[in-house]
């Protein structure tokens, strides 16, 4: 009896155990997986915004010169720098889609940038108004790349979003063997508890009922039960322990009616 019910709370607990490390580790694993994955959208949109604002810059004080007239303000541009960043934009990329947009911001920025080399020429030409080339010809190239920016941005962006939902539904998966782990928990204590009250509370209730009975209204105790276990050996003992009280009261009440015969002669 005792080996039945470590071995029901032994399994029992062998599978909450197993289903709840089950549940830590595909938690962990998705936790880690999509955790790099928004870790490395959250570096391209901060590449991808510092590269709009060098650009951006770099327009607004070539803009100034205009406004002002001088070529002494001319800026300086670090081409290598910006193209480092584009570098680094490009390898931060989880997945493949965006890439080509990428591409199309490079090639946006390469057309601003070599209409940009020529401001010196422009602004010292004579025959040339520099405020009507910069806004006719270089502001275009610079709004196609901010377009082109603001393409590859939106694209970080929406799968910034998947990846966060993705993280959503890991997490809800990663409950899942958690939730089951519960159920057959549930499952197995109704089973554990409908064999201990089938096999042992019952039977104990009727070998108590039993006792009571030719006890109190000298009822013949006759209840059995198919096993082997402990509660079979009891319920024989009982048996064998009433039978013999029965037999032994009989001896008793035949010697006193013996006895009385025997004093009446």
């Amino acid at each position: 009896m005792v080996k039945k019910v470590l071995f029901s709370l032994g399994s029992l607990a062998a599978i909450l155990l197993l289903s709840g490390v089950i549940s830590i580790l595909e938690y962990r694993r998705m936790s880690d997986y999509v955790s790099e994955l928004i870790a490395a959208n959250i570096k391209s949109i901060n590449l991808a915004q510092k590269l709009s604002d060098i650009t951006e810059e770099y327009n607004h004080q070539m803009l100034a010169v205009v406004v002002q007239n001088d070529i002494s303000m001319m800026p300086e541009f670090d081409l290598d720098y910006f193209k480092a960043q584009a570098d680094s934009l490009k390898n931060s990329f989880t997945t493949q889609t965006a890439l080509p947009m990428v591409d199309s911001v490079e090639v946006s920025f390469d057309a601003f940038m070599k209409t940009s080399l020529k401001f010196d020429e422009v602004f010292l030409a004579d025959n040339v108004d520099t405020g009507e080339w910069f806004f006719g010809t270089l502001q275009p190239r610079y709004n196609k790349f901010r377009m082109e920016m603001n393409v590859l941005n939106e694209a970080i962006y929406n799968d910034l979003l998947s990846n966060s939902a993705d993280f959503d539904a890991g997490f809800y998966r990663s409950i899942i063997p958690g939730v089951v782990s519960v159920a057959a928990g549930l499952l197995l204590i109704l089973l554990l508890l409908f064999f201990t009250l089938a096999n042992y509370v019952r039977p104990i209730c009727r070998i108590a009922d039993g006792i009571n009975s030719y006890r109190s209204f000298a009822r013949r105790y006759n209840f059995t039960f198919a096993g082997d276990d402990q509660l079979a050996e009891i319920n024989s003992g009982v048996t064998e322990i009433i039978e013999e009280n029965i037999e032994l009261k009989s001896r008793i009440k035949a010697l006193r009616e013996n006895l009385e015969k025997t004093n009446q002669q």
